[in-house]
């Protein structure tokens, strides 16, 4: 399904890559380094050295989920109790939503595979995805949102509403299965979210590879075949107000030690959380050991949305390579799909059917 070959950068970029050690998904990171012998690695003109395979997989949810109210962080206690139940064997890692669920038996009923029944099998649980280690809480956090202090996302505006309806009274009552246009991009491995701006973590293939130069950054993310996002470190100013894209235009600068990533010039048909071609997103990288970058962005779209909202995804290191994605199954199955029913129609009028 998703068969994967070594993929290099190398147009832009010269130096050495650095393989770091595997992420143990039993540990929590820490926030900051606090090893005193610690030096931040770098490149020779002396920035911060970002490069490598990361891995943002993690059962934490984008939302606080509400049973936990306003419960910023779980205690040690109840830390060790989910990452027991999320790391054991035979955990689904594709069920992320069950942090939504209170009740732990029922949680572990619907984390556990071993609980179905022996004639379940799906591809991606039990085959492609069995032998990848289980995810856990990549923090003590409750949700990645960290601003609002609620760890919601704030709800929408007027203007994201109005969107919302025009897009549904489009649709009408069709179903999503009525006509090939209302297929998403992402069922047809033509783009995904994921890969950002912002970056985020999705729920398999979540290895995002960082190379550097002193004016360029490369972020390559695993998941999908959108291509690596090239970010200018020089100075030079965006593109045209009047182009549009589904990745934005990004231009990074050094902050100190840390690297900020600054994204806007979206079009209005990634309609990411329900943004617009307004969105405008603030990453910023800090690396805080060899093992992990501290990664947080800020989104802000005063068409959708009345404040900005701030979240933050530990990015713990983990081995290489990084393989091809090649998604398909979508790419040409739509026309395939017509073309054979045509037939059929053509056939049925010509009674040879």
């Amino acid at each position: 399904m998703k068969y994967r070959y070594v993929m290099l950068c190398s147009v832009l970029f010269v130096g050495v890559m650095m393989v770091a050690p595997a992420f143990s998904q039993s540990q929590a990171p820490a926030e900051t380094n606090e090893d005193p012998n610690w030096a931040m690695p770098r490149l020779a003109n002396g920035q911060p050295d970002l490069q490598g395979y990361w891995t943002t997989q993690t059962f934490t949810p984008m939302e606080r989920p509400d049973y936990l109210g306003d419960q910023a962080f779980y205690t040690e206690e109840e830390w060790a109790e989910l990452q027991s139940q999320l790391t054991v064997d035979g955990a689904d890692p594709l069920a992320r939503h069950v942090i939504g669920i209170a009740d732990a038996e029922e949680r572990e009923r619907v984390l556990n595979q071993s609980h179905r029944d022996e004639t379940y099998v799906h591809y991606d649980n039990a085959i492609w995805l069995a032998t990848r280690v289980p995810k856990g809480l990549s923090s003590r956090r409750t949700s990645l949102v960290t601003d609002p202090p609620n760890g919601r996302i704030p709800p929408r505006n007027a203007q994201a509403q109005a969107r919302a309806d025009a897009r549904r009274t489009v649709r009408g009552d069709r179903g999503a299965f009525d006509g090939h246009e209302l297929r998403p991009l992402s069922e047809r491995c033509i783009y995904y979210g994921y890969n950002g701006p912002p970056l985020q973590n999705p729920s398999y293939n979540d290895i995002h590879q960082i190379l550097q130069t002193p004016d360029h950054l490369v972020i390559f993310t695993e998941q999908n075949n959108n291509p690596p996002r090239i970010i200018p470190l020089d100075g030079r100013p965006y593109i045209s107000e009047s182009i549009r894209q589904y990745p934005g235009d990004s231009r990074g600068h050094w902050d100190g030690d840390t690297l900020v990533i600054e994204t806007s010039h979206f079009n209005d048909k990634s309609a990411w959380q329900g943004s617009s071609r307004d969105l405008k997103v603030t990453e910023r990288f800090t690396r805080t050991g060899d093992d992990r970058i501290h990664f947080e962005f800020t989104v802000e779209d005063p068409t959708t949305w009345d404040q900005s909202w701030s979240a933050e995804i530990p990015m713990m290191s983990t081995d290489g390579p990084m393989y091809e994605y090649a998604c398909h199954e979508g790419n040409h199955d739509i026309r395939h799909i017509l073309e054979v029913y045509r037939n059929i129609e053509e056939q049925e009028a010509e009674g040879i059917r």
